[in-house]
């Protein structure tokens, strides 16, 4: 809907880093409007439809482009200014919302040029119909949209679960592999189709997985949710959930990089060591040599046989990832709020190690005045690449219809392991 403004409304400018200029009234708004600031400072453009990127002169010889955001206050509305880079594309901040209903506070960092995505957690979930209406009002924000994500793997990593199909463990999977490897793929298969068909028909665009981290027993905060022990049978397995994911309309997402499964601590509250040679990861290695990832999630664990830092601030891990192994996709971190990033400091200095070590999204999860502080402090450098890595992870294909026959195939598939 064409926005036109009247003599009176507000305008907020704000710019790449966060700073907001007064309130800017509006002089004309007959074909094009015309906005005079207090100190006589004058901005040009054009009517605007929501979203879409507008001319914003700042100053009398710059022309920017900009990022147009309704709020809840009325008459009003946000201008973030940025390089042409963040506001053609999405940028590199993935952050969480506080409940089932958009804030003024949440829609404004929504719409902060720095910002790509968006994670959702289970207290963002009530009930199908108002996730929808979420998940709607998010995409709606912005063009491109934002990027919807979740962490909804099976098992007890599972964000919503009334009104979603129960997945299994990926344990499960794997022993279903061991007695009858056929159909564990076919499980496989059917689960990540039902994940990615139930997702995207509540808008959710993606989930964090498959783990490939191998099951070696101990791990505190793996355990059940690794498919196997054997590398050759997680590359099958991951394999097949991928192609399901795919069927789905769903990218995959391969954690946690270069491998968890052998660490006992919980890099949630510890800072794991994994202290073997290189060689000896070769197998933790296998699956992302293998397999066709879209995207790949670095661990917060200390590999001292590459580097002293966690692999999320490791040039050294992300360069092998690129360089040895060859993959091109996207680099995630994982939660930078866990106790495992806390190595290099604060919110603002863990983003800029992130950032410089080569990751191309940086999670920030239940840290709201962190993620304050850093839309506020950190000015990167636009890259292209980068963002164009995650913007390849945006659904393209239709999800299968929830009265689809392939669907109701996948919930059999699923049903028949709990027999």
């Amino acid at each position: 809907m064409t926005k036109k403004f009247a003599v009176g409304d507000r305008v907020f400018l704000a710019t790449f880093h966060g700073k907001v200029a007064p309130a800017i009234e509006v002089k004309n708004s007959d074909n094009y409007w015309l906005l005079v600031g207090a100190k006589g400072r004058v901005v040009e453009g054009t009517e605007i439809k929501d979203p879409k990127r507008v001319l914003v002169q700042f100053d009398s010889d710059i022309l920017q482009l900009g990022l147009a955001c309704h709020n809840e206050t009325p008459n009003s509305l946000w201008i973030y200014s940025s390089d042409l880079e963040f506001a053609e594309g999405l940028g590199p901040l993935m952050i969480d919302i506080a409940g089932t209903e958009l804030s003024e506070l949440d829609r404004e960092r929504l719409c902060h040029p720095l910002v790509g995505g968006v994670i959702l957690f289970a207290r963002n979930y009530a009930d199908r119909q108002q996730l929808t209406a979420l998940t709607g009002e998010i995409h709606a924000l912005r063009q491109p949209p934002l990027l919807m994500a979740v962490d909804h793997e099976g098992g007890r990593v599972q964000r919503f679960r009334d009104g979603f199909t129960r997945l299994p463990a990926m344990r499960v999977l794997g022993q279903l592999y061991d007695r009858d490897a056929p159909a564990a793929l076919a499980a496989a298969r059917a689960a990540g189709l039902t994940l990615a068909a139930e997702l995207r028909a509540v808008g959710v665009d993606y989930s964090f997985t498959p783990v490939l981290d191998l099951d070696y027993g101990p791990s505190r905060v793996i355990g059940d949710r690794a498919l196997h022990r054997d590398p050759a049978v997680v590359v099958a397995l991951a394999g097949a959930l991928g192609e399901g994911l795919r069927a789905g309309g769903m990218a995959t997402c391969g954690k946690h990089f270069p491998g968890h499964g052998y660490v006992i601590p919980d890099s949630h509250v510890e800072l794991p060591v994994d202290d073997r040679s290189l060689a000896a990861m070769a197998e933790d290695l296998r699956p992302y040599r293998e397999l066709p990832l879209d995207a790949v999630m670095a661990a917060h664990v200390i590999y001292p046989c590459l580097d002293c830092n966690t692999a999320v601030f490791s040039n050294k891990w992300i360069d092998y990832l690129r360089s040895d192994i060859g993959f091109a996709g996207a680099v995630f971190t994982d939660d930078l709020s866990m106790a495992g990033a806390g190595v290099v400091g604060d919110m603002p200095a863990r983003v800029r190690a992130a950032w410089a070590a080569g990751c191309d999204m940086l999670l920030l999860c239940n840290a709201p005045e962190a993620v304050g502080e850093v839309l506020a402090q950190w000015q990167p450098q636009p890259d292209p690449e980068r963002a164009r890595r995650i913007m390849r992870l945006l659904p393209t294909r239709p999800a299968p219809a929830l009265d689809s026959p392939a669907y109701r195939h996948a919930l059999a598939a699923i049903a028949a392991l709990e027999t």
